[in-house]
């Protein structure tokens, strides 16, 4: 069986390589310009230089986004920024307009990714951009696993699929609501323009009592979807024809990038180790759990009109705080960088880039190797570990962990 890459979020060059650490096959991350994350921490030339070299000594590829729809004033810029990517070595472009896609292939050598943005939904389309030269098209986020099947059967080049991270409402950029509200697909031609209706609110027990919607900060949420997690599906990806399976959460914390890719850097193994006998480890849903994320489904892959489920909050739900990273080694201790508020004597959890998670009671030590009683966001701090791996993870259990 081929082995799957597993694709994996780097928004900053800490999550890079907390990435690296955890078990990415690659990475994909923004450079400062022509990107779709303007607000990810982003790279530099010299850091995509320096994570390059650094994920290429461990057999890892490195992807970057230049992905924005062109307007005719980024266009004077764009030949120069590909040819020093280029340069770099980084081993290809993410892009999404054609224009883009043709100033890649005039200025580098660069394998070319098709970005979800450019909404590929069938396998002619596939065939229109490998006949224009790309090595890899990643695939509209509303297909099926029977639609992706059908695809890679009439196609040679890579297919990539996102299997975890947050949702929105206009799916690879295209409006839902009239075809979840009626039926009719806005995307084949036959909008109901559902979004230009009025709306108002009404209270169960009093029928007939309308209010108005008012979209202000911090009150209406009925477009908040929830997030794809598709854990519990790795033989039905790699079947339909996924050569990469991808995490979406370059805006995402460390934490999260630590144990998503964990997570699945587990499960994908012991797939291609035993796939007769591949069972779905519950402790892999359980960790899931454990990052901030809105209430889990599977997306499209198995419903073609989507699971059509909004969240009613904005807040987002987890079973663990993210509390500290270990940056290192200092007086015999793991150097730890403090990101939320952490008692001495508590018991946390500990998860490290190998071996399972274990728990154990935390003394905090200042650098001078003083006691401390407390640590606080942004502090450095010494803590005596059982075992000290850089980019371990100190997290404390909510009383709620353990229940899906």
């Amino acid at each position: 069986m081929k082995r799957p890459e597993l694709l994996v979020p780097a928004g900053n060059l800490e999550k890079a390589r907390v990435a690296l650490a955890y078990g990415a096959d690659a990475i994909y991350l923004g450079g400062q310009q022509f990107g779709l994350r303007a607000r990810a921490g982003n790279f530099t030339l010299d850091e995509i230089e320096v994570i390059v070299g650094e994920a290429h000594r461990r057999g890892v590829k490195v992807y970057v986004t230049v992905n924005i729809f062109a307007r005719n004033r980024h266009l004077p810029a764009l030949p120069v920024y590909i040819e020093e990517l280029a340069a770099l070595k980084v081993d290809g472009l993410i892009v999404a307009d054609p224009a883009v896609f043709s100033l890649v292939k005039r200025h580098s050598p660069l394998p070319i990714h098709i970005s979800t943005q450019a909404n590929v939904t069938n396998w002619e389309a596939v065939l229109f951009w490998e006949h224009l030269g790309a090595s890899r098209v990643n695939l509209a986020r509303e297909l099926t696993l029977d639609e992706i099947a059908a695809i890679g059967s009439r196609v040679s080049l890579e297919l990539e699929g996102f299997v975890h991270g947050a949702m929105c409402l206009a799916y690879s950029g295209r409006c839902l609501l009239s075809a979840q509200m009626i039926g009719r697909s806005a995307n084949l031609g036959d909008c109901a323009q559902s979004c230009r209706w009025s709306y108002a609110l009404m209270e169960a027990k009093r029928p007939g009592e309308y209010y108005p919607v008012d979209q202000e900060p911090e009150a209406s949420y009925i477009m908040n979807s929830r997030d794809l997690c598709m854990i519990e599906h790795i033989p039905d990806l790699l079947r339909a024809g996924l050569d990469s399976l991808k995490i979406e959460g370059r805006m995402k914390s460390v934490h999260y990038v630590a144990t998503v890719t964990k997570t699945y850097r587990e499960a994908l193994d012991a797939y291609l180790a035993n796939p007769d006998d591949y069972q779905t480890n519950q402790a892999w849903i359980l960790e899931l759990d454990k990052v901030s994320h809105r209430p889990y489904n599977t997306g499209f892959y198995f419903d073609s009109q989507g699971p059509g489920q909004a969240v009613k909050s904005r807040q987002s739900i987890r079973s663990a705080d993210f509390l500290g990273v270990v940056e290192g080694i200092h007086q015999n201790g793991a150097l730890v960088g403090v990101r939320n508020h952490i008692r001495s004597d508590e018991e946390l959890e500990i998860l490290a880039p190998t071996g399972p998670p274990w728990s154990q009671q935390i003394l905090l030590y200042s650098l001078e190797g003083d006691p401390l009683l407390a640590a606080h966001a942004n502090d450095k701090v010494v803590v005596p570990l059982d075992k000290v791996e850089p980019y371990s993870i100190l997290r404390r259990l909510r009383v709620e962990a353990g229940k899906r």
